[in-house]
């Protein structure tokens, strides 16, 4: 997995490089910005295109002007820069840059703090104003020039974040940032890109390497990490000669009602198409001709009465999902009490069932060791309480996952895994194409079945959440719904094996 740096963290890695590549400060510069010139060029390619460069007089600003120069040497025609000194701090590789610069036929125009705002007729603004170093909100003058900008409703390239958006931390509606359209970032994303919040103020972002010594990142402390392909063929295990249904376990699956066993029906299915070796579906009397229809392969527990079958052997079971329209009626709270109190492995909870345990706060404190919760925004409140940011809803997280010895998958367009050992995983595979019903059933089926198959909570979980993502990319339309990405799964699934 790939460590995720908070600033200071950035900013340590860029002083190891220094002394150890070694390399100077203003030529690691050069390779950041030649990195974003080339990100650039592939999102902007026409040379007629009118650019600004608005600059501060740190080192983003030393970007900024870096860029200017080999966008002048990459033949774009059209190119001015506006440094804008509301500080007296340089540091030495601006100052480097804007010598550099000095020499080229740009249009360099400083605003100093009493200066009015320019003409500004470009199209495409290049931000690099601030960077990553800001830890307060913007004040005064450049709050001014941010709300400008805005105003201008240009297109918008930021240099690694844009001005006045945090790297970490909680970020409030009150807060101010340039939205951009683009933003290129150097070695990783930042933390708060993946979180939601971000939206209104990155509309995407690209990662582009600049040669930072990625042992040195690795081996920072940071809670927060990035799930890769590399981890999940490592954790993947391929199916031997002799392995037989009995080798890959038996799942059981408390889900549906009369009204609502579509549900139940997509779970079980991603269940067995996981790969689990036996499916069993407790599921009302009432549904029995769906499930047989739809999936002949399934066995069928039949709960009459809302009462789950006296027969019901809870050891044969490797691993137990319940929760996908399971309903949250009295009947279905005795079901998750005396599921609870009778099923020792790893249980996966979603939906109605993360919804009766935030009723009942008992039954959350009882759940067993390694099970998963799998909570969207409102379910992670109710569970947990009200959160002003969804940077509070991490630290929680890990507070709750520790305390409950179990994982918290936090559903969003990242995906967070929160281990009991503290650790935020973030997945990147998925796509907005997949907002639609039935997709919270689906990943727990797939999650269910790697834990029937053996695996450990944290391999199914992070297996689970990657393959769900990368099934629904797979299937490549512009609306995916859930049952695209069962049959999806199959062929997903031959690429790590």
């Amino acid at each position: 997995m790939l460590k995720l740096l908070t600033s200071e963290q950035t900013r340590l890695t860029d002083k190891h490089t220094i002394q150890n590549e070694p390399v100077s400060s203003v030529d690691l510069m050069e390779r950041a910005a030649q990195a974003f010139v080339a990100a650039f060029q592939r999102n902007y390619p026409q040379k007629e295109t009118t650019i600004s460069i608005y600059c501060g007089t740190g080192n983003n600003g030393g970007d900024g002007l870096a860029i200017a120069r080999l966008l002048d040497q990459e033949g774009y025609l059209n190119l001015s820069v506006k440094v804008i000194r509301f500080s007296s701090r340089l540091t030495l590789d601006f100052l480097e840059n804007f010598d550099r610069i000095k020499t080229l036929p740009i249009a360099v125009t400083e605003i100093k703090e009493t200066d009015p705002f320019p003409v500004e007729d470009a199209e495409v603004i290049i931000d690099a104003l601030l960077g990553s170093g800001l830890n307060k909100p913007l004040e005064h003058e450049w709050r001014e020039l941010v709300i400008w900008l805005k105003s201008l409703n240009r297109i918008v390239v930021s240099v690694d974040i844009p001005t006045g958006f945090k790297s970490e931390g909680p970020f409030a509606e009150k807060d101010l940032s340039l939205r951009s359209d683009l933003t290129i970032t150097f070695q990783r994303p930042k933390i708060n890109f993946l979180l939601p919040e971000s939206a209104p103020y990155i509309d995407r972002f690209e990662v582009v390497e600049i040669g930072l010594d990625e042992e040195f990142i690795q081996l920072q402390d940071s809670q927060f990490q990035l799930l890769t392909t590399t981890d999940i063929r490592e954790r993947i295990i391929k199916r031997k000669s002799f392995d037989h249904k009995g080798t890959f376990g038996h799942a059981l699956v408390i889900a549906g009602a009369p009204e609502t066993m579509g549900a139940a029906l997509l779970c079980a299915e991603a269940v067995m198409k996981t790969g689990a070796g036996l499916t069993t579906a407790c599921i009302p009397a009432e549904g029995l001709v769906a499930l047989n229809t739809r999936l002949p392969e399934v066995m069928a527990a039949l709960r009459v009465n809302g009462e789950l079958p006296k027969e019901l052997n809870w050891e044969k079971y490797a691993v137990l999902a319940m929760g996908p329209g399971v309903g949250t009626s009295v009947a279905s709270k005795a079901i998750l009490e005396e599921t609870i109190k009778s099923f020792t492995k790893p249980i996966v909870f979603d939906a109605d069932a993360l919804n009766l345990l935030a009723k009942n706060p008992d039954l959350l404190a009882m759940i067993p060791e390694g099970s998963i919760l799998t909570p969207h925004i409102k379910e992670f409140d109710r569970l947990f309480g009200d959160h002003s940011s969804w940077w509070a809803r991490l630290e929680t997280g890990m507070l709750q996952a520790e305390r409950l010895k179990s994982y918290i998958i936090l559903k969003n367009r990242y995906t967070i895994i929160i281990t009991p050992a503290g650790q935020c995983i973030f997945n990147p595979t998925g796509t907005p194409a997949m907002g639609s019903g039935g997709m919270g059933d689906v990943l727990t089926g797939i999650i269910a079945s790697f834990l029937a198959q053996g695996y450990a909570s944290e391999s199914a979980a992070l297996l689970g959440v990657f393959l769900h993502g990368k099934a629904g990319e797979d299937v490549g339309k512009p609306v995916v719904i859930a049952s695209e990405v069962i049959q999806q799964l199959q062929l997903t699934l031959k690429e790590f094996l």
